[in-house]
């Protein structure tokens, strides 16, 4: 299977089936040396990197509106060798957005903090999946989009109305899943919650909010994979 779904397309998804194997990834085992020789490097530039767990795909696929695939837990020193390898490294990346849509249906993104390894970037609230998101072996890509936006925001979209369906596009850089989180309140109401939470946390993740009104609105330092999702937000309904 490897990998095999459309590029640089949104793709709606109705199931996923991604799983944990719990065998090394062989990206990790056949470069240790070099994951800890650029280690040294990565921390050497910035001190503020943890070499916690994540998580690197060796297959996925697209299958009548479901993503099939397998990956593996890996150190974060070697998703950041991976970064500069990937092309040809049989692994790939996938994260998950909770696209906050406010009441007045603008979105919500947030700009990176400055100590973090994509600072000044616009995206939406979002982490790495890492071994907790996974049930039985089995991802749960809402569990991760909550978890990940309370870490960084202090929103608990735990109870917010959610899209019917995932939406999914794959990149070379990586495959983003995505899905509509709907909170009742305006955008500007949003926005002095996440900063008045910013305010309180001694090394906060991220600079703070980035409201997002129509598809021309585009901030300085979004990131490449934003700009569809915004288009894609905008011109459909809910």
């Amino acid at each position: 299977m490897s990998f095999d779904l459309p590029r640089n397309v949104i793709l709606p998804v109705d199931d996923i089936d991604v799983r944990l194997d719990p065998g090394p990834h062989p990206f990790a085992r056949d470069n240790a040396e070099a994951i800890a020789e650029n280690w040294q490097h990565e921390i050497a530039a910035n001190p503020a990197l943890f070499d916690g767990m994540v998580v690197l795909l060796s297959q996925l696929a697209y299958r009548d509106s479901r993503l099939i695939g397998r990956c593996h837990a890996v150190n974060y020193s070697t998703f950041m060798l991976w970064r500069k390898r990937r092309e040809n490294s049989g692994a790939e990346h996938a994260y998950a957005h909770a696209m906050l849509v406010a009441g007045d249906n603008a979105l919500v993104a947030i700009r990176m903090g400055p100590h973090t390894v994509n600072a000044g970037r616009v995206y939406f609230a979002a982490g790495s999946f890492e071994p907790i998101d996974f049930r039985d072996g089995l991802v749960d890509v809402d569990f991760n989009m909550i978890r990940e936006v309370r870490e960084e925001t202090g929103l608990d979209l735990s109870g917010a109305e959610r899209g019917k369906r995932y939406h999914a596009m794959s990149t070379s850089s990586g495959t983003v899943i995505f899905r509509r989180y709907h909170a009742a309140a305006p955008a500007d109401e949003i926005a002095r919650r996440i900063s008045a939470f910013v305010a309180t946390e001694t090394e906060p993740e991220i600079e703070g909010p980035v409201i997002i009104r129509h598809a021309a609105d585009l901030p300085v330092g979004l990131s490449p994979h934003m700009k569809p999702l915004i288009e894609w937000h905008f011109a459909n309904g809910n």
